[in-house]
């Protein structure tokens, strides 16, 4: 092979070429570890009377101490970052699934994040507000942190240019992601998540979550708006610890995309009124006939919740934890979003919340 650089001795020359296949490797693997990491655990398959048994025994809720959370900071936690952190990363080359602009980035080997960008990409803040507004209430939810990404070999815009690109490239507003530890348990065809409607499997009697509970989370569903309520937008999984002998002990359902919320469910997920919109969300009633206590929630043509019905004892369980919220963490949260208007947005959330405190459900 000849020398590359002319003039150099053979030796050295040698050296030099060793030194490039070795650095080329490196690259190489590197990208491979991080398509790899990239790449969800493989989710653990069950039967119908599997999925169905578990569904019946799974938790939704635990108790937090609510007065004493930051909901600037947010969640702590592996990978977890302060607000408006710069985080660098290597991008992973490939378009994620979806319809928002979003990227995979290597912050480390082993640590491949998926990354929601854009000033014009509202769910980047709304995922904000809803992860840790559930967050707070003690409902499952993703870590989402609004962050600043320099990323190297990103395009301008990944979404739309998914090639790899020279340079790096700074992304601001953006939000990185990390999902709720478990293992995921999907159905026997492979589909993941859960629909609504099988909330209503859920059985205290075999230990599952109560009445209250679950309604309390159809409730605040219908609170922040969640249009997006497909199935593949929640996630049943086995928490930490919980898997035994092939056998989960501890399922656990959780919403999971929840970007769309917070402006005014439709009948086609449109972000222009679904996702942070301040003017949409705050008059839109929280009930639908408050009198027998039908929450307003309009279905998409993809959804699996409309309308819920909530008994009295879960419009108790949700007016409980909302009230715990003071002034300065709804500042607090809806600033951390980077929304405008943000003493517009708490005063909206306090009369909403005041809807649901001062109503009185039949059963």
């Amino acid at each position: 092979m000849p020398c590359p650089v002319q003039g150099m001795r053979p030796k050295q020359c040698h050296t030099l070429i060793m030194w490039g296949v070795f650095v080329v490797g490196v690259i190489c693997s590197a990208q491979v570890i991080a398509q790899e990491r990239s790449t969800p655990k493989e989710a653990l398959r069950l039967d119908d009377n599997a999925r169905t048994s578990l569904i019946r025994a799974a938790q939704i809720w635990s108790p937090t101490d609510i007065p004493s959370l930051d909901l600037r900071v947010g969640p702590g936690g592996r990978g977890a970052f302060p607000p408006n952190a710069i985080v660098t990363c290597d991008y992973v080359e490939g378009k994620l699934h979806g319809s928002n602009r979003k990227f995979a980035c290597a912050i480390g080997p082993d640590d491949v994040a998926k990354v929601r960008y854009g000033s014009r990409n509202r769910e980047v803040q709304g995922a904000v507000i809803a992860t840790r507004l559930l967050w707070a209430l003690g409902f499952g939810a993703d870590r989402v942190y609004p962050v600043q990404v320099r990323c190297n070999g990103c395009s301008a815009d990944p979404w739309h240019h998914p090639e790899r690109s020279k340079g790096e490239h700074l992304f601001a507003p953006a939000v990185i992601e990390r999902h709720l530890d478990g293992q995921e348990l999907e159905d026997e065809s492979g589909k993941t998540g859960w629909s609504w409607r099988e909330l209503d499997l859920v059985d205290e009697r075999v230990g599952g979550a109560t009445v209250a509970q679950r309604d309390a989370l159809k409730l605040l569903a219908a609170f922040m708006q969640h249009t997006d309520s497909k199935r593949e937008q929640q996630r049943l999984l086995c928490l930490p610890g919980g898997l035994r002998d092939g056998q989960c002990e501890k399922p656990f359902l959780m919403v999971h995309d929840v970007g769309l919320t917070f402006g005014r469910a439709n009948t086609f997920n449109s972000a222009d009124t679904a996702s942070v919109d301040l003017d949409k969300w705050a008059a839109t009633p929280v009930w639908k006939d408050e009198e027998v206590c039908v929450a307003r929630l309009s279905k998409s043509l993809t959804g699996t919740l409309e309308s819920p019905r909530i008994s009295e004892a879960g419009r108790q369980f949700l007016a409980d934890l909302l009230m715990q919220l003071s002034d300065r963490q709804l500042q607090d949260l809806f600033e951390v979003a980077g929304v405008n208007r943000t003493a517009e947005w708490v005063e909206a959330f306090k009369r909403k919340r005041g809807e649901i405190a001062v109503a009185r459900c039949a059963s």
